[in-house]
């Protein structure tokens, strides 16, 4: 390796950190975010020391949420982001100027100069949207009411950050070329912004789908996306070269082309190149901490992170409180827009250069965001397992449980997908049933259509008992839970040994954790649906209905015939993959054997 060079070494340190770090921290169940960021810090300046040339590393990475911002753009048609002007530019302005008054004024009352105050306080009221979208991707969280406010105020901050470069220099105390600036310079750098957004947008809607359809022609699908990589590289550096967000003008970029007939295929085509380079960014924060400054003033960092998490939380709180979000939506809503934002780098570093605050401060307070960014994915993991559990049931009115003594043949426990389809067979052969559940929401619902659902947890035997169990024939257990599911099982076993039990698994372990409990009528949920789209496949593959059918009957046969001899040795790993395999190898070896029998025939019809 002493000859490499330097761009293979890092790309070297840089992959097996992420490859290292990311599963871990998945495994841990911390999220890959946490994953990228610890990565950073064991390879950067205060870790190993592996990588050096942090500002640079990321300066390239901060181009994944360009990237990232492109294909958010491509999922939003114009119609629909101009139904959204409202809360981008009522919502936003609202967080960022709430945000920043509210900083400002705190730091003021602590001592600190008003231009000190102001500037930290716009830097801090940012949010980094790379954190942002990528977990409200992972959870799907986009197309719900916290997800699109969140996305239309992180649009917002992209759009305010270009004010708050521009007012840096009007604050600066002593350079030159501020003092030098008259009113005409800064009218043409407004012209100049006009035009190149007035550019993008006009020449994007006339010049874009042309040029990519003509690129299409050509058949060779590693130019189209080179042409996908150099329209966002080339609208990123337009932006940057006359001051703006480069994720801004990607973002408008996507949007021009979210109605074009090649919308997937550019998704497809640069997927790979966001994730890899969100995830080098993320790896480029964990290495910007600043420890050193960290160890100097452990304290008023902490203080710092402290209070703007706290200032900031509070006031989006009750933003979320204002547009009418859910008790259970409020929460991460609060803490993702809370953290800091990559910006803030940028507006402390060019504070610094226009001398509105020192340099050891400028610092402080990126490794104060930095901190920020660190902290806010272990926080979203403390709130999923502590706080959205108390959250889960909070405002709602309580529904009162199952009271009165019901006496029917049947009790369905769970009624899902699953048990409602047997409540209906039920219900249209004239037998009466008793279904629990515990979903609230489930059971007003079914209660609309007509259906008597009771609301209890059939896992409590005061509930059970009183639903019926005692003198009922049958008990189905659909409950989606598998322990909830076993539970109830071992209840009904324990005190109605009478009564028969009919229950739906989930998988295979489930299936035998019911076999082992003596319940004998187990249904795998998902076997016959499946079985049945074979049988469309290879219709639709030309074999004849019934030719079609008796495979899949032979199949399911043979699969049932298979779980019965797996069932003894499923605590012994290696011979139930035995018995798999051998099982496979017959089925295969079976019907090769009748379409070898189905051909002769056909022949013999022939001749």
């Amino acid at each position: 390796m002493e000859h490499a060079p330097s761009w293979l070494i890092n790309s070297l340190i840089y992959l097996s950190a992420a490859v290292i770090a990311v599963p871990l921290s998945k495994a841990l169940g911390l999220g890959a975010i946490i994953g990228y960021l610890a990565a950073g810090m064991a390879i950067g300046p205060w870790g190993l020391g592996l990588v050096t040339n942090v500002q640079d590393i990321l300066h390239f990475a901060e181009f994944g949420v360009v990237l990232m911002l492109f294909l958010v753009g491509l999922e939003l048609e114009p119609r629909r982001l101009w139904s959204l002007r409202r809360p981008i530019f009522g919502w936003g302005s609202a967080q960022v100027l709430g945000c920043a008054l509210l900083l400002t004024a705190v730091a003021i009352g602590f001592g600190v100069g008003w231009r000190i105050a102001l500037v930290a306080a716009l830097g801090l009221a940012l949010s980094s949207t790379a954190i942002a979208l990528q977990v409200m991707k992972e959870r799907n969280l986009l197309p719900t009411g916290s997800g699109q406010a969140a996305f239309a105020i992180l649009l917002f901050q992209d759009v305010a950050a270009i004010p708050i470069l521009a007012l840096l220099p009007l604050l600066g105390l002593a350079s030159e070329a501020n003092q030098a600036a008259t009113p005409v310079n800064h009218a043409w750098e407004a012209l100049k912004i006009i035009a190149v957004v007035t550019s993008i947008i006009v020449g994007g809607r006339l010049a874009l789908r042309p040029l990519f359809r003509w690129i299409a022609r050509s058949n060779t699908p590693e130019i189209f996306t080179a042409a996908a990589l150099l329209l966002v590289v080339g609208i990123a550096a337009l932006m940057q070269a006359v001051g703006l967000s480069m994720a801004l003008g990607a973002f408008l970029a996507g949007v021009l082309l979210a109605e074009s007939e090649y919308r997937r295929e550019l998704e497809t085509d640069l997927e790979p190149f966001k994730g890899l380079l969100l995830g080098l960014f993320f790896i480029a924060v964990g290495m910007s901490i600043d420890f050193a400054v960290l160890r100097q003033s452990p304290g008023l960092m902490a203080l710092i992170v402290l209070g703007f998490l706290t200032l900031k939380g509070a006031l989006i709180y009750t933003l979320a409180r204002l547009m009418g979000l859910s008790f259970r939506e409020r929460p991460v809503f609060t803490l993702l827009l809370a953290q800091g934002g990559e910006f803030a780098f940028v507006v402390f570093q060019a504070a610094a250069g226009a001398q509105v605050m020192s340099a050891p401060v400028a610092s402080l307070l990126i490794g104060a965001v930095a901190v920020s960014m660190l902290v806010s994915p272990l926080l979203l993991v403390a709130i999923d397992k502590l706080l959205m559990p108390r959250y889960a049931n909070y405002g709602a009115t309580p529904m009162p449980e199952i009271s009165e003594q019901q006496e029917a043949p049947v009790v369905i426990a769970g009624f899902g997908r699953y048990g409602q389809i047997v409540a209906r067979l039920m219900l249209a052969q004239g037998i009466d049933c008793t279904v629990l559940d515990h979903d609230a929401e489930m059971i007003e619902a079914a209660r609309s259509f007509g259906y008597r659902v009771f609301y209890g947890d059939a896992s409590r035997l005061d509930l059970l008992r009183t639903a019926g169990a005692a003198s009922a024939r049958v008990l189905v257990v659909a409950v989606d839970d598998v322990e909830q599911s076993l539970k109830i099982v071992d209840l009904a076993h324990e005190h109605f040994p009478k009564l028969q039990i009919v229950a739906r698994a989930r998988d295979v372990t489930h299936w035998n954790e019911l076999r082992e409990r003596g319940v004998m009528l187990v249904e795998r949920e998902m076997f016959e649906s499946s079985l049945r789209s074979a049988r469309s496949v290879l219709e639709l593959l030309g074999h004849g209905a019934h030719e079609a059918r008796q495979s899949a009957m032979r199949f399911r046969q043979h699969n049932l015939e298979l779980f019965e001899k797996m069932y003894p040795h499923h605590k012994d790993r290696a011979k139930l993959i035995a018995v798999v395999k051998q099982g496979r190898g017959q089925l295969e070896e079976q019907m090769a054997q009748e379409r070898a029998q189905q051909r002769q025939r056909a022949q013999g019809w022939d001749n």
